[in-house]
């Protein structure tokens, strides 16, 4: 092989590695409003993000639990957001999403207000839950901040434990 070739693999080694370093330094996240406030979550939590569609009430179980639906064959408890968060119900709108949140075994849905985007922050701009809320319970993983605005980060597992 001559060196030039050596030196063009070499460079795209590199390059690649390059990649995955900063890959590495970057938390990727998926945005939602409730309320006015955003909120998000990791991306790989999500399995799918749907428009809202009927679901079956359930009796005898929490508020904030809207009742269950059916996604392919699998039932999924429908966890209202606003609700569990203490914000007055609102009405669907035609930005409302169903999104479906995964952790190990754990599935729900969650109704949000509105979608907003993917997001990309840098590990060094995530920190800590502030000082308000107490320790390993609280379903806040950090807060993010962007140029423009602060991001709730929220923890899929803490969100999806059952207490019904």
């Amino acid at each position: 092989m001559s060196d030039k070739l050596k030196d063009i693999i070499n460079k795209q080694g590199q390059q690649q590695e390059s990649v995955v370093g900063q890959l590495d330094d970057v938390v990727q996240l998926v945005g939602f409003i409730i309320g006015d406030e955003e909120y998000a979550v990791p991306i790989l939590s999500i399995q799918e993000i749907i428009k809202p569609f009927t679901w079956t009430r359930v009796p005898q179980v929490p508020k904030y639990v809207l009742g269950v639906f059916n996604l392919r064959g699998s039932v999924i408890p429908l966890i209202d957001l606003r609700t569990k968060f203490g914000l007055p119900t609102k009405k669907q709108s035609d930005e409302t999403r169903f999104i479906v949140m995964r952790h190990g075994d754990e599935v729900a849905g969650f109704v949000i207000d509105r979608l907003t985007m993917a997001i990309r922050i840098k590990k060094e701009n995530v920190g800590p839950p502030p000082d308000t809320v107490n320790g390993d319970d609280t379903i806040i993983d950090g807060v993010g901040k962007q140029e423009d605005k602060i991001i709730t980060i929220l923890k899929v597992n803490k969100l999806l434990e059952r207490d019904f």
